[in-house]
């Protein structure tokens, strides 16, 4: 049997996953990532996307929101400021948060907190047109 990656994904709320998979394909700010067993280390923060664990002919979907991406010896830990099963995902929810994307960017000082809410809120968009 092939070796696998330990992985949890964590929100505010509770544990949502903690198992050994055969990789996690994490919606990082550079860009998406793909981690395996014996990754390098790095941290990563998250955007706004979708996070994705396989585990042989399995792959499960989460929206995740914010936080950070560990990979280190133990494995691959994801902190998400929020984080859902897709199958879960309501137009609701995304209306609530595009919400407060919005009013965050209104309330935005630098250019650069500006970008990133404006990027958040793209990204919201597109989701929310997926549904």
């Amino acid at each position: 049997m092939a070796e696998k990656l330990n992985f949890e994904l964590v929100s505010p709320a509770k544990l949502l996953i903690s198992e050994s998979v055969d990789s996690v394909v994490v919606p990082g700010t550079e860009g998406d990532f793909g981690v395996f067993i014996n990754h390098a280390p790095m941290m990563s923060t998250l955007r706004v996307g979708f996070l994705e664990v396989v585990n042989g002919s399995n792959t499960e979907r989460f929206f995740v929101k914010g936080g950070f991406a560990e990979v280190g010896d133990k494995g691959l830990s994801v902190l998400a400021e929020q984080s859902v099963k897709v199958e879960d995902l309501t137009k609701d929810l995304l209306d609530a948060e595009i919400k407060n994307v919005e009013a965050a960017l209104e309330n935005a000082a630098e250019d650069t907190a500006k970008a990133a809410l404006a990027y958040s809120l793209n990204q919201l968009n597109e989701i929310l047109e997926t549904l």
